[in-house]
């Protein structure tokens, strides 16, 4: 597995590489084991290791792989989220048998995933062989000789609860001045990532200020296992002071109680099953007293701890390598056995109908080029940015937009999301009048800003963004900027009387409310917003005519899109009703007679009584028909909408009424609209957007769990 686009330098062993966030990465390893004949799939399971909603796009594999499937469970929820719930059903429905490591893991499946008994099997973590020895022929090396070595291991974060064995050194320290505490192990990446080595900072001048600093050794490596073995030989007490209850499984407790150590740990439930019966020292958690007097119950009673030791060691016999491999090969025969009396679908039922369809490689050289240092430019002569035209807000926030869908969907070479991000981000920023709370819209070239405010349209638009950032940018000064820049700029859309502005801003909210469910101004503004798109719809609406307004223009489907979030997560029964019954007009409207999709035109629109334009054709009415049709799907389940929404995509691709394509795959850029005899040859910011956007929407409906509840609810 791979968490990063140029990967790692494997041994040769290694055949096959999966990309983190690359959803096709994981259907291309399906195909790889296929053809590879493998006869089992060994798979071991852990929400974080995989992309996609709680680690959901290695459903993609399973789904496809033809062999029997064993999945080892390393985290095992007892409460779940929705999004973890269904990723984890789907696992044991595509796994032919389950592994856990302690009985506890085996209760949680069957009392909470109703996981036959028949199914699961126990096999705990492997350890390495390392002989019961003398520590002190390893103390030398390390240079402790003469002292009790306390030892925590494995990748250093908060939840460890390292801090709690420093605040008790003082008092292991008053009455065994021997004693030494080595912390072994490198910060965990991600932490290094976000927070630098604050944490382990952290923990040195607590040892510092507790005056136990000559009794503290930090070794910041991630050690081979051969220099693994010689630090535990050397262990006299290993101790796991974590601080969750619900830790199903601990390799570094497994490595150290079965080569024989006297372990004082917190009662996480792997601890609980390992040292019961005398074979350890449990403690309570977030207690420096309580792990004191765990480590001096040892040190007080030098026989107690060899008879600890001695009962461990005897069990860990039967965690050695050589007993869990055996375990497992008799799991893959089981799983091999009920394969053979239920065999999966043959490569002959992977036809059109029951596999996806491919969707172009997104290429984003054309947004690229279209962005300096400033933000994006609104208009390209042909496939060339026109500096002539400025920018604007608009288009700025739907780029923004567009780099946080990317990053959740993974970054690929060359694309450098988060300094897009920043740029567009940046620009929005500028534009927003702190003193009216009002978003201004058009800059010029020269960077001035051509009018006091913008739009009501274009302010929601950045309302939109700035709440897409604050739900799901993965930046934290991003996500600071836009709570700072949506809440400035909230109430000032309950003075606005455009309904495209109220569905706007309801798409933002219901964006903000991923991070903050209970925000009281979001939740209020969102109720009266689509209270006032309900009464515009009972105001306009006739059986002939089901719509907002008296006339449909652009960007229609974001009505439909905004009542169906509304009615979905308020909840409220009419919004949807609405949210449905308009879109399936605005769908019977824009098809023609062959079943291809035709937005209403920019030339004329149309209005109650007339006649549709049909042209100029543009591309943000397709963008917005797939986001809308794809909610639609999430809201209800029914496939219908699903398949409109690629017929919709295919519009960009050339299944509409010209059979051109808008899209240029050679530059990444879209064309800026469908006339009566031609593609508009210039590929300005807001088509060329309107197709990344269609795209991600797409890659991201494909996901597995792409329906799973958003996490705040």
């Amino acid at each position: 597995m791979n968490d990063r686009v140029e990967g790692y330098k494997y041994p040769p062993r290694v055949r096959f590489e999966v990309l983190e966030k690359d959803l096709d990465s994981y259907r291309r390893a399906a195909d790889f084991l296929n053809f590879s004949n493998a006869d089992v799939l060994c798979v071991q399971h852990e929400f974080g290791i995989f992309g996609g909603p709680a680690g959901s796009d290695l459903l993609a594999l399973l789904k496809e792989v033809r062999m029997p499937v064993v999945t080892t469970l390393h985290t095992v929820l007892r409460d779940p989220n929705p999004a973890q719930r269904k990723v984890m059903m789907e696992l044991v429905r595509r796994s032919d048998r389950m592994v856990v490591m302690a009985r506890k893991g085996a209760e949680i499946l069957r009392e909470v995933y109703q996981v036959p008994e028949a199914k699961v099997d126990i096999i705990p973590h492997g350890i390495p062989d390392i002989p019961f020895a003398d520590t002190s022929i390893y103390k030398a090396q390390f240079g402790v000789e003469g002292r009790m070595v306390l030892l925590t291991f494995g990748l250093l974060g908060p939840g460890k609860g390292i801090e709690h064995v420093i605040e008790a050194l003082p008092e292991i320290v008053r009455r065994h001045p021997s004693v030494v505490y080595l912390v072994l192990g490198a910060t965990h990446p991600h932490l290094v990532a976000r927070e630098g080595e604050s944490y382990r900072l952290s923990l040195e001048r607590l040892a510092d200020d507790r005056g136990v600093k000559e009794n503290v050794i930090f070794y910041n490596r991630f050690v081979s296992l051969d220099d693994l073995k010689e630090f535990i030989s050397a262990t006299d007490i290993y101790l796991t002071p974590y601080l969750n209850e619900s830790q199903i499984t601990s390799g570094t407790l497994a490595y150290v109680f079965g080569a024989g150590k006297a372990v004082v740990s917190t009662p996480y439930w792997h601890a609980q099953e390992l040292l019961a019966e005398g074979r350890g020292v449990l403690v309570p958690f977030r207690d420096p007293q309580g792990i004191a007097d765990g480590v001096c119950e040892f040190l007080d009673s030098p026989a107690k701890m060899e008879q600890t030791r001695h009962e461990a060691y005897r069990m860990g016999r039967e965690m050695i390598w050589p007993a869990v491999a055996q375990r497992y090969l008799e799991s893959f025969r089981h799983a091999r056995a009920d394969r053979r009396a239920a065999p999966r679908a043959a490569f002959a039922g992977w036809t059109l109908a029951s596999r996806r369809s491919e969707l172009p490689p997104r290429r984003l050289d054309h947004i690229m080029r279209m962005t300096d240092s400033t933000g994006i430019f609104q208009h390209a002569t042909f496939n060339v940015p026109n500096y002539h035209e400025g920018y604007c807000t608009d288009d700025n926030a739907r780029a923004f937009i567009l780099c946080n869908l990317l990053h959740e969907l993974g970054e690929a070479p060359g694309e450098n999301l988060d300094q897009l991000a920043t740029s567009y981000l940046a620009f929005l920023a500028a534009a927003l009048n702190y003193d009216t709370g009002r978003f201004r819209n058009f800059m010029s070239h020269g960077r001035q800003w051509l009018e006091a405010a913008g739009s009501e349209d274009s302010h929601a638009r950045a309302l939109w963004a700035a709440g897409t950032g604050a739900g799901r940018s993965h930046n934290t000064g991003h996500q600071r900027l836009c709570v700072q820049l949506f809440q400035r700029s909230l109430q000032t859309v309950l003075t606005f009387t455009s309904p495209r502005s109220w569905a706007f801003a309801l798409l933002g909210i219901h964006e903000y409310l991923r991070r903050d469910p209970t925000h009281p101004d979001s939740n209020g503004t969102r109720i009266v917003l689509t209270q006032r798109l309900i009464t515009s719809w009972n105001d306009c609406a006739t059986e002939n005519w089901p719509w907002f307004e008296a006339s449909a223009t652009y960007d229609n489907a974001r009505f439909c899109q905004a009542l169906l979030l509304s009615g979905r997560w308020m909840p409220d029964g009419e919004a949807m009703e609405i949210g449905l019954k308009s879109l399936r007009w605005l769908v019977s409207i824009q098809k023609t007679q062959a079943g291809n999709f035709r937005p209403i035109g920019s030339d004329g629109f149309y209005q109650r009584g007339g006649a549709r334009a049909d042209f100029d054709q543009q591309p943000v009415e397709a963008q917005a028909m797939v986001s809308a049709c794809l909610e639609a799907f999430r809201a209800t389940d029914d496939e219908v909408w699903s398949r409109e929404a690629k017929r919709v995509f295919e519009w960009f691709l050339g299944r509409n009424d010209l059979g051109l394509p808008l899209y240029d795959s050679s530059t990444g850029g879209c064309s800026d609209g469908l006339h009566p005899d031609r593609v508009n040859d210039n590929q300005g910011a807001e088509s060329s957007l309107a197709f990344h956007l269609a795209l991600a929407e797409m890659n991201y409906a494909e996901r597995p769990i792409a329906d799973a509840l958003h996490p705040h609810l």
